[in-house]
């Protein structure tokens, strides 16, 4: 796949997935209605929300994860090595400076993120800008560079709070269903169909476990043609080969990080030793194995 071809699938992608949110979240409002009685109003407000959620993730998803994940805006006499080799990259990739930012925490590890290259963000941990050599920080910036450019950070930003989006709503229906109006919920089981009851314990466990395929379904040959455009603007793929085991030789996770954001890392930020969220995310992940991008790297 080439770097345009991989730009416009990420632009129809992103669409694709903004459409599918607004039907998925739609019609769980529908069941909620047709089981409260009210399916056109719960409809109309389903509706309503999820178009507002998905235009509000397009224009602000960034800063919403720079929110969540804690980051603030990097000193650029404090973090003399990332700003230069920023924008000494930029200039030799063709791409506007992005914003700087850093979250303070001792795991290694970085993400890009906005809407376009003029609006973008490159984020790293102060433990990376701490463990890494310049070189090093080179490969990374670099990949996210190339995460830029070929417009992945739009489709990877979006899904991140569209499935944080979706679990919030899942979890507020059923935190309402369970423990509000205990009294109106027996008479709507034992007066309604239960058909569409059924339908709506469906819909409820179902819901965010979309959002979450729809999240696996980034391809992780985006990280492998990062990579490789990385590579092509330093010139040098061993650095990124050394971050790569730098990053993923730390044991512990990024505390900030959710599974919602997980995807926007360069290497899974949700790891620890014998983690069962580390074995899950390793068979789900969006990334692909560390030792196989290091393997790749090597070989060029």
């Amino acid at each position: 796949m080439s770097v345009y071809s991989q730009i416009a699938a990420n632009k129809t992608k992103t669409y694709l997935i903004i459409f599918l949110f607004i039907f998925l979240v739609s019609g769980f409002f529908y069941l909620i209605g047709r089981f409260f009685e009210s399916p056109t109003t719960y409809f109309a407000f389903g509706i309503t929300f999820s178009f507002l959620s998905a235009l509000g993730s397009y224009f602000y998803s960034d800063k919403l994860v720079l929110f969540t994940t804690g980051a603030k805006p990097a000193d650029r006499k404090k973090y003399f090595d990332f700003y230069t080799v920023t924008e000494n990259l930029s200039i030799a990739s063709g791409l506007p400076m992005p914003k700087l930012y850093v979250i303070n925490d001792p795991s290694p590890n970085a993400f890009a993120t906005g809407r376009n290259p003029k609006h973008s963000v490159v984020c790293a941990t102060t433990g990376l800008l701490q463990m890494l050599d310049r070189s090093e920080i080179e490969g990374v910036v670099a990949h996210e560079l190339s995460h830029i450019k070929n417009y992945d950070i739009l489709l990877s930003t979006i899904v991140a709070v569209l499935v944080g989006t979706v679990s919030l709503v899942t979890n507020w229906v059923s935190r309402s269903l369970w423990w509000g109006a205990p009294s109106r919920r027996s008479d709507r089981e034992e007066e309604g169909n239960p058909i569409f009851f059924i339908l709506f314990l469906i819909a409820l466990i179902l819901a965010p476990i979309v959002a979450t395929l729809i999240q696996l379904a980034i391809s992780r040959k985006r990280e492998f043609l990062a990579d490789a455009s990385g590579v092509l603007i330093t010139r040098y793929p061993e650095g990124l080969a050394k971050a790569l085991e730098k990053i993923a030789g730390y044991p512990y996770p990024v505390k900030t990080a959710t599974p919602s954001t997980a995807h926007l890392f360069i290497v899974n930020p949700l790891k620890g030793e014998n983690s069962f969220t580390e074995k899950i995310a390793t068979l789900f992940s969006t990334h692909p194995p560390v030792r196989e991008r290091i393997k790749i790297l090597r070989s060029m």
